[in-house]
């Protein structure tokens, strides 16, 4: 399935709404509620089996997801700001709060992530801290460099500022 083009277009969802999903050790959508469905604006069918970057909205920088993937596959949850893309192009952020999946012997089996509706004044701050690490993305010769390149520059920020990524954003 192709990604449709942003169309700059911003939707909401009411603050009590989580948005759910599930995805097994490669990221492929087992489980979606009928929240992340209806934001979304995929259906069911349309959305598992699918790999959850299917929703990856252009403008958001791909060193967050590796620092998210990184997060997760040491065992570890992590929060993050997102902003996805609909079906349609329209997009919508997220704070999202992604948990490992563990069996009966400890050994990770999954992902779960459950997102409510952002603070609008962390996002504005989220955007500007985004724009950024996008730009030194895309000013790299090829997408792994840019990744890590600013990969490298948001944990020399948070170094910086003695704060792990989840106290950065719980600052905002």
């Amino acid at each position: 399935m192709e990604r449709p083009a942003p169309t700059g277009f911003e939707r909401t969802f009411a603050d009590d709404d989580i948005i759910v999903s599930k995805t097994d050790l490669k990221g492929l959508i087992t489980y979606a509620n009928h929240t992340f469905m209806e934001v979304s604006g995929y259906t069911e069918a349309e959305l598992l089996g699918k790999p959850h970057n299917l929703i990856r909205h252009p403008d958001m920088p791909r060193c967050v997801f590796k620092l998210l993937w990184d997060t997760l596959e040491a065992g570890n949850e992590i929060f993050a700001y997102v902003i996805n893309l609909c079906k349609n192009g329209d997009h919508y952020w997220v704070l999202a709060h992604v948990t490992p999946s563990f069996d009966g012997l400890g050994n990770i089996i999954g992902y779960h992530s459950s997102r409510r509706v952002p603070e609008s004044a962390a996002i504005s701050k989220v955007k500007t801290l985004y724009q950024s690490l996008k730009h030194i993305e895309d000013s790299a010769s090829n997408w792994r460099v840019g990744m890590q390149n600013a990969t490298d520059s948001l944990l020399a920020q948070l170094e910086e500022a003695g704060i792990e990524y989840d106290e950065y954003l719980f600052a905002l």
